[in-house]
């Protein structure tokens, strides 16, 4: 596409731009939705694994081919996920500066890898805990029956949030790079975080000492990554100040 003199993108080329890669990242996440609706028994079957044979209902006509459409979509968010965030970047990069563009790599694949590692976590710890704790209350005369649409559900922002808990590190050092944390003030306040992490956990968590500690030991190493990231950005700072 052609530029101005400064360099810049002529404003209707940059829409147009955008544009074209809205329709990309639109095609990619419908191939990949389609894609994972004819392989959705595989997928719920992944999903379901931790109910370890319970079964799920429905109790509408519609509600189970509303949830296969609802997973399939998800699942396919995830599967063009890579092109969706290289659509992105290639909007974004061209009006960076070199640095900018280092940088911006760095937190989009800090982001990506941490909430992997959130939602790995969580499917393969967390939540089988969680589902033991709440499937201790089913009786004789009380059996635990599962909808498709409130499981999945369930099961979707429960590990969205495990994602999103493990972005602590990298919004700590953001906070410190501005200047609103130092290290000395995280370190001095670890028994405030420590019981903020706790609360969290209780909330994120059944109500059960086990699940809480295996919420909370990974937040408490999160937070220590986020202080050596800090330390890190401030070492960094004074090394630019001293030249």
């Amino acid at each position: 596409m052609s530029k101005n003199k400064d360099g810049t993108m002529p404003v209707l080329e940059h829409l147009a731009e955008l544009r074209s890669r809205l329709l990309i990242s639109a095609g990619a996440l419908l191939v990949a939705a389609i894609i994972c609706f004819v392989n959705i028994e595989a997928i719920r079957g992944i999903l379901t694994d931790p109910l370890e044979g319970l079964k799920l209902i429905f109790l509408s006509p519609p509600e189970a081919f509303m949830a296969n459409l609802r997973l399939a979509i998800i699942s396919g968010l995830v599967v063009a996920s890579p092109v969706i965030v290289y659509e992105i970047v290639a909007f974004i990069f061209p009006g960076l500066t070199r640095g900018e563009k280092i940088f911006f790599i760095l937190i989009i694949f800090g982001i990506v890898l941490l909430f992997a590692g959130g939602v790995i976590f969580a499917y393969v710890v967390v939540f089988p805990f969680t589902l033991r704790f709440f499937l201790q209350f089913a009786s004789a005369d009380l059996e635990p029956r599962f909808t498709i649409s409130e499981y999945i559900a369930f099961l979707v922002s429960f590990h969205l949030a495990f994602g999103i808990v493990f972005q602590l590190p990298l919004f700590t050092w953001a906070l410190g790079k501005i200047g609103l944390l130092s290290t000395d003030f995280l370190r001095r306040h670890r028994k405030v975080a420590l019981l903020i992490m706790l609360i969290l956990s209780a909330i994120i968590t059944p109500p059960d000492i086990i699940s809480q500690v295996v919420m909370v030991l990974p937040l408490a190493f999160l937070y220590e990554v986020g202080i050596i990231m800090v330390l890190i950005s401030e070492r960094k700072r004074k090394k630019e100040l001293a030249l």
